[in-house]
């Protein structure tokens, strides 16, 4: 069977961590379809096959992914109306809407966006990811709407996860967070991991556990006394970061009662954050050039800023 061969070097920022955590991150694998190739001798590290999962990478590591091509997925292709704001050969951009997981998994195993696309795109969908997750190379969850990069090849998958894993991509959010700012504009510089006692969630890690992340945020409007409509730009793309770091600096996003309280009587309705994926940027990696697509605000944001501004 052709395998897809997929070269990497360790940066620092990875310096340490385990080889399966590694690859899970900056080609959004999961881990278990890691170790599943580190046991069939797809990966090579340093010029060795022999290699563990929980070996330590470290900086200049370089390691070979040998990917199989994929198994036919057994995800049925559903017609669901995806609003595709940019496409061409290699890629496409995807205005996710709130609501929709964005592949399957247990207890979501259809009308995901995954669905959608295996029917608009048919088997032209990147295989690196496996089975469930053709195509995808970042993910946003369920609630949170916007911009989503899918890779119809292999070559557009490994250049985006690359860019990914260097910080070189735009990614910009606009959020409803709680409370006024004593400053305009700011940088969030903190840790993020699984919570020590709820290993659903994700937590501020000061102390320097968990993963490195920064996000850096701007005022866009003081809506009233209680809420402030802001700007977030990823530096990293930690899991849930941007409800992470505004819940750890005391500025929970509007709607999201897993990290902020319950929202007022008047937004009870909400499904959900109150964040957007904006703005993604990125190199293209067939033309070479740069490019940004906008997604437009969906109409409930709009509706909660309109509400908030009386």
């Amino acid at each position: 069977m052709e395998k897809e061969v997929l070269e990497f070097t360790v940066t620092d920022e990875y310096e340490g961590i385990r080889l399966d955590s590694y690859l899970a991150e900056v080609m959004t694998f999961s881990r278990a379809y890691v170790q599943k190739l580190i046991k069939n001798s797809n990966i090579k590290y340093n010029g060795n096959f022999n290699v563990k999962a929980k070996v330590p990478v470290h900086l200049d590591d370089r390691i070979t992914v040998y990917v199989p091509e994929p198994e036919k997925p057994e995800i049925l292709p559903e017609n669901l109306d995806l609003d595709i704001l940019y496409e061409d050969e290699a890629l496409l951009v995807v205005n996710k809407p709130k609501g929709m997981v964005v592949h399957p998994a247990a207890g979501h195993m259809s009308h995901t966006l995954v669905n959608g696309l295996l029917y608009h795109c048919g088997d032209k969908l990147s295989g690196i990811n496996g089975v469930l997750r053709p195509g995808i190379v970042h993910r946003i969850d369920k609630d949170t709407t916007g911009a989503l990069v899918v890779c119809k090849t292999n070559q557009a998958h490994q250049s985006l996860a690359e860019q990914l894993s260097d910080h070189s991509i735009t990614r910009k959010y606009e959020a409803v967070v709680y409370h006024n700012f004593s400053e305009e504009e700011g940088r969030i510089d903190c840790s993020i991991g699984r919570h020590p006692v709820d290993r659903k969630k994700m937590a501020a890690l000061p102390d320097g556990n968990g993963r490195r992340a920064v996000t850096h945020y701007r005022v866009l409007s003081h809506l009233n006394r209680q809420f402030n409509h802001i700007e977030c730009r990823l530096e990293t793309g930690r899991t849930h970061q941007i409800r992470v770091h505004m819940s750890y600096i005391q500025h929970p996003l509007l709607g999201d009662t897993v990290y902020g309280p319950k929202p007022p009587k008047q937004f009870f309705s909400l499904q959900g954050q109150t964040l957007h994926a904006r703005i993604i940027g990125f190199q293209h990696p067939v033309k070479n050039q740069y490019i940004e697509v906008e997604a437009p605000l969906p109409q409930y944001f709009v509706d909660v800023l309109k509400n908030l501004e009386k």
